[in-house]
C-alpha cells in the first residue's frame, strides 16, 4: 500500500494543512451540488419550490452543471 506524507511547519501553514485534508470533503460538496442540479434537469425537480421546475429553471440548472464540469476538467479533477 502506498503512503503519502504531507508536512507543514508551524501555525502559519495551518490553513494549507486544513485545505489539503479537506479535499475529499470539497469533492463531496461539488458532487452533491451536481446531483441536485441533475435532479432538476433529469426529473424536473425544482430546487427553489415544491412544484415542478420550470423550463427556464431546467435550462439554468443544465448550464450550471456544464460550468461545474468545465471547472472540474480545467483543474484536471473528476467527480467519479
Amino acid at each position: 500500500m502506498s503512503k503519502i506524507i504531507l508536512e507543514f511547519d508551524g501555525m502559519e501553514e495551518a490553513d494549507e494543512a486544513k485545505n489539503a485534508l479537506d479535499g475529499s470533503k470539497w469533492k463531496a460538496v461539488v458532487w452533491a451540488l451536481d446531483q441536485k442540479l441533475r435532479a432538476t434537469t433529469k426529473y424536473g425537480a425544482s430546487a427553489i419550490s415544491k412544484s415542478d421546475a420550470s423550463e427556464i429553471e431546467q435550462e439554468i440548472a443544465e448550464k450550471y452543471r456544464e460550468t461545474i464540469r468545465e471547472i472540474v476538467q480545467r483543474y484536471s479533477l473528476n467527480l467519479d
